[in-house]
């Protein structure tokens, strides 16, 4: 085990200084802090679980992936910048609610491109990020930046691409979390058409690569209009990121404030439809020094405290919302494998394939509850009906593979395998709040063992393949061979015989030739 400092130093500042097989846990000692306390033993350990999830996606899930037509259906392939990104919070709304005020009251300055009027100001996606001041970064160039997770944004064209851009801003919040800001959801049908892209599909884009998604709203226009409805309705997978925050309600007395509230919740709670209503924030995130009533001011600081203290908190948590995001995509991976099998085994032979195709997709929820019966899926794992009916009037039903048992096994092998290992370097959970010397130097260990686990567990699937499938083929080969020899051992038997007669007479031809040339 190494221990030279300057080599653990070099390998907890970047993911690709060095070697995989040269990655170590530090060793703890009386001198140095506890792992789990460490800053520099976290950012270590974040830089090897994204590697792994690298490593991961591109040798194992991407190629199920393309062979099944999964980024058709559902999401586009992960670029390695989305991985190893900074956290992201993502800002909607509707027009004038207070979005771009609110990121400037966080970053403490402006932005280039920034204006804050009672129009709709902001009419492109901005994302703020960490750099030198005044700098913007048009759409189609952010797209070729390899630092920044923006370059699966190109499947939506140009004409999003002219609505997108990067502002850089030198402050210290944006070295750890990167804003999106975004236009004002529009409420006419005419302005929405005239957008040029799907603003609801590229906010989906962003909210499944957000760690934060906050929705936010005006106290006094609750209003939700049909677009940003649709919006919303896209994050019904993300519940768990979504925070609601009701702005500017520093001008509402105590029982309008109630009202409002309540009305919000009703809102939320009919579009989401769960159980659990979506939590709300309340406060005034202008940065500007209002007067506050003495009966909501505590109320006030105590959700921005909260709503501060999740900010803060993104970067802690950021590897675990990635392997997160990587087991929700493999088990949705696992549905979509068998749903194209069944379609593909529905389908005639000879002919009829555009009628068995019509029925088929009338016959969609009937095929995903056969499904899900069949294989023992999850409920929740499935995909919106409407949406995967639609991209299959697109497609040719022969296209699709059949159900492959073995990618199955593999995507069933990652979930129960390679992602628990991955998970020990993240899991964060102790027996024990306090830990002698023994303890640490008992993790320590542990932890090079996963590591050592981590390293070529698909490497070592690919060789025991290798091996046996020479030895499948010889002893198919030999079992073919006996085969052949059972059912016609007779004549080989008399084949032989012959041969040897053959042999015989030649070599007693052979023999007298010889005597017959020494007399």
């Amino acid at each position: 085990m190494p221990k030279n400092k300057n080599k653990e130093s070099s390998e907890e500042n970047g993911v690709e200084e060095s070697p995989r097989k040269e990655q170590h846990v530090p060793k703890p000692n009386s001198k140095q802090p506890s792992l789990k306390s460490s800053p520099s033993m976290k950012q270590a350990q974040d830089n090897i679980v994204i590697r792994e999830l690298k490593a991961l996606y591109d040798t194992h899930l991407l190629p199920i992936e393309r062979k099944y037509l999964f980024s058709k259906f559902h999401a586009p392939e992960i670029l390695p910048a989305e991985l190893s990104a900074k956290p992201q919070v993502l800002l909607l709304g509707q027009y004038s609610v207070g979005k771009t005020t609110f990121i400037k009251h966080l970053i403490g300055k402006e932005y280039s491109g920034m204006h804050i009027g009672p129009e709709p100001t902001t009419d492109k996606f901005i994302a703020v990020v960490h750099g030198e001041d005044g700098t913007i970064i048009k759409g189609n160039s952010l797209t070729g930046v390899s630092d920044l997770p923006f370059g699966g944004l190109s499947t939506f064209g140009g004409g999003f691409l002219n609505k997108f851009e990067a502002a850089c801003v030198s402050s210290d919040r944006l070295k750890a979390i990167t804003f999106i800001d975004t236009p004002g959801v529009l409420s006419g049908e005419k302005q929405r058409i005239t957008r040029g892209y799907d603003f609801a599909k590229v906010s989906r884009w962003f909210a499944e690569r957000s760690d934060l998604i906050l929705l936010v709203f005006d106290a006094f226009k609750l209003d939700i209009s049909d677009e940003f409805r649709c919006v919303i309705e896209e994050l019904r997978h993300h519940e768990d990121k979504v925070r609601c925050v009701l702005n500017k309600a520093d001008g509402l007395d105590t029982e309008a404030l109630i009202r409002v509230y309540g009305a919000l919740l009703w809102s939320m709670g009919k579009i989401f439809k769960g159980s659990e209503v979506t939590r709300v924030l309340v406060g005034s995130f202008s940065g500007d020094s209002l007067s506050i009533k003495p009966e909501l001011e505590r109320l006030f600081k105590k959700d921005s405290e909260i709503l501060m203290r999740d900010m803060n908190d993104l970067p802690k948590a950021c590897s675990m919302r990635k392997v997160n995001e990587i087991i929700k995509r493999i088990r949705l991976a696992m549905v979509h494998v068998c749903i194209m099998g069944r379609l593909r085994a529905e389908l005639p032979y000879l002919w009829g394939l555009d009628r068995t195709q019509k029925r088929l997709i009338t016959r969609l929820p009937e095929i995903f509850q056969s499904v899900q019966l069949d294989y023992n899926l999850s409920e929740g794992d499935f995909p919106s009906i409407e949406e995967f009916r639609a991209t299959l009037r697109l497609h040719d039903f022969r296209q699709f593979p059949p159900t492959d048992r073995r990618a199955l096994t593999q995507l069933k092998d990652l979930l129960t395998n390679d992602i628990p290992r991955i998970m020990k370097l993240v899991g964060g959970v102790q027996s024990a709040d306090n830990q002698t010397e023994e303890d640490d130097e008992e993790e320590y260990n542990q932890k090079n063992d996963i590591l050592a686990q981590i390293r070529i567990p698909s490497q070592a699937r690919i060789n025991v393949s290798e091996q046996l499938i020479p030895a499948i083929i010889v002893t198919v080969l030999v079992l073919i061979l006996a085969i052949i020899i059972a059912v016609n051992y007779e004549e080989i038997s008399n084949i032989i015989l012959t041969l040897i007669q053959q042999m015989q007479k030649k070599d007693t031809v052979n023999l007298n030739g010889g005597e017959k040339s020494e007399l």
